[in-house]
């Protein structure tokens, strides 16, 4: 562990393997579909194409698998809107020993934004990760870890993760007292 202001930083392990799949529907245009899964992780390439066909089309529903090297650029966007104790807690939620699984919204991902998929199916589709590997848990603390951190240590699964409907815990009651301790 790596000691940053008092608090212990997990080091992080191997990078997880990661997989990424998503459904193409009749009615939608694969290559932007495609083009969605690719904006959070560049190097994914399906193992089908489905053709892009004219209305009224035949084709049915088609799953698209690949995989990814990495995390980075979904982490950044993470980084980037300022919610990665939030995608701390969405990609732990599923966390079973060395592996998780977590829902993008494509929509999202199009516009450059991650938006986690808890509960509701998302507009637009989405997109499906798993990540497998060793020291799973304390990667993903290692590669969401901020600053803010210092003075309000997470971890996986701790009482400041959110609920499993995806709502947020509350760090102060109606009056304005701390719900948690200050460390």
């Amino acid at each position: 562990m790596q000691r940053t202001h008092g608090y212990e930083r997990p080091r992080a392990a191997v990078t997880p393997l990661i997989s990424i799949s998503t459904v193409v529907q009749p009615h939608e245009d694969p290559r932007r579909v495609v083009e969605a899964v690719r904006v959070m992780f560049p190097d994914w390439s399906p193992d089908v194409s489905p053709s892009n066909t004219n209305f009224p089309n035949e084709r049915s529903a088609v799953m698209m698998t690949g995989s990814s090297e990495s995390l980075d650029t979904l982490l950044e966007a993470t980084k980037n809107q300022r919610i990665l104790d939030t995608a701390l807690d969405a990609m732990t939620m599923e966390l079973d020993g060395g592996s998780t699984g977590f829902s993008l919204s494509r929509q999202a991902a199009l516009a450059g934004k991650a938006s986690f998929v808890i509960s509701e199916r998302a507009m637009g589709g989405e997109m499906r990760v798993g990540l497998t590997g060793d020291g799973l848990a304390n990667w993903l603390e290692q590669r969401t870890w901020h600053a803010g951190r210092d003075s309000v240590p997470r971890s996986v699964g701790d009482e400041l993760a959110m609920t499993d409907e995806g709502e947020p815990v509350e760090w102060f009651d109606r009056e304005g007292n701390r719900t948690i301790s200050e460390g």
